[in-house]
């Protein structure tokens, strides 16, 4: 049995703290919300994300963050992206040398425009890190349906160890060695999610969408491969897998979004109304920045972020799209 810190309890890391415990490790679940606290100690649910769904016995919630990680031998860190580097700076004195860390978040860091592996490894240097990605809807995995993801890290012992902790008959992980194209894979796909959203608010139909699924994808890879990426990654569960499933599932809050733009919301409008976050949002604005960096192409993550941020018309942005000069399909 291994001792466990899961940080952020929100319906991803409420879903991993719980599928820990079923697994029979000793887990702790680091909640803001003191609501959440007392919901998950006394009657084992998490009220504001997971609304009727009980939890393993063997989960406890605090909100003493490191208190949480003191003793952890894994520490398993699921808050969005925003406040990633807040959180685990808070944490970085109690947590112990020898703890593997595990990033469950899938994002990049705004501003810096950082993988959150090279955030944590900032903060917390000489331990070891592994990020986990992959097609997972927190509910389903709750729901003990079926899963496969992958378990990435530059130290292959430390991804091993991941898997053997996460692994069990209902979810299925793969190891990795390719952090940086997982982390991409993960982050990017939500920006395609909310153009999948957008055209199916508009009733563009299924020719469409799989043309911005193929394209999107064209634009994940170039960008993983200018960043140093294997482009065979994103033909995997951290890159294709996970892009068809928040493209086109129904619990995908980053297609909900698109789709409440091509009705007419503004992002302010729809994040007003929605507790979870979208992280695709805030990726578009470091893709945007990422590209010019790179100074490589991406048209839909470019559209997206005119979209969200600069007043573009969802109708127009398609237009251009369709319209832009005519080229050889390829991702370079």
């Amino acid at each position: 049995m291994t001792t466990v810190a899961v940080i952020g309890a929100g319906n991803w890391g409420t879903a991993l703290a719980d599928l820990l415990a079923r697994n029979g490790h000793s887990v702790r679940l680091w909640a803001f919300e003191p609501d959440v606290v007392a919901a998950i100690n006394a009657r084992h649910e998490n009220p504001l994300y997971l609304s009727g769904v009980p939890l393993s016995p063997g989960l406890t919630a605090t909100a003493d963050a490191p208190a949480a990680v003191r003793d952890a031998d894994l520490v398993v860190i699921a808050v969005p992206s925003h406040v990633f580097r807040a959180v685990v700076t808070g944490l970085a004195p109690s947590v112990r040398p020898e703890a593997l860390l595990l990033i469950a978040t899938k994002g990049l860091e705004p501003g810096s425009l950082a993988l959150l592996s090279a955030v944590t490894a900032e903060i917390l240097p000489g331990h070891r890190i592994v990020v986990l990605s992959g097609p997972s809807f927190a509910e389903e995995v709750y729901r003990r349906q079926p899963t496969a993801v992958v378990a990435a890290s530059v130290d292959g012992r430390a991804a091993r160890q991941a898997q053997d902790a996460f692994s069990n008959r209902e979810f299925r992980v793969y190891v990795h060695h390719d952090v940086v194209g997982v982390q991409l894979g993960g982050a990017l796909k939500n920006v395609i999610a909310i153009a999948a959203g957008m055209l199916e608010g508009l009733g563009l139909g299924h020719n469409a969408r799989a043309a911005l699924i193929t394209r999107g994808l064209a634009e994940i890879s170039r960008l993983g491969h200018a960043m140093g990426a294997d482009p065979l990654t994103f033909a995997g569960l951290a890159g294709l897998g996970d892009l068809v499933l928040t493209t086109t599932g129904s619990l995908s809050r980053n297609r909900a979004l698109g789709l409440a733009v091509a009705e007419g919301k503004t992002l302010d409008e729809w994040r007003a109304g929605h507790r979870t976050v979208a992280e695709g949002a805030e990726t578009a604005r470091v893709a945007v920045a990422l590209a010019a960096r790179h100074q490589v192409d991406l048209p839909i993550c470019t559209q997206v972020h005119r979209i969200l941020y600069e007043g573009q018309d969802v109708k127009k942005a398609v237009v251009e799209l369709m319209e832009r000069s005519l080229k050889a399909e390829g991702w370079q």
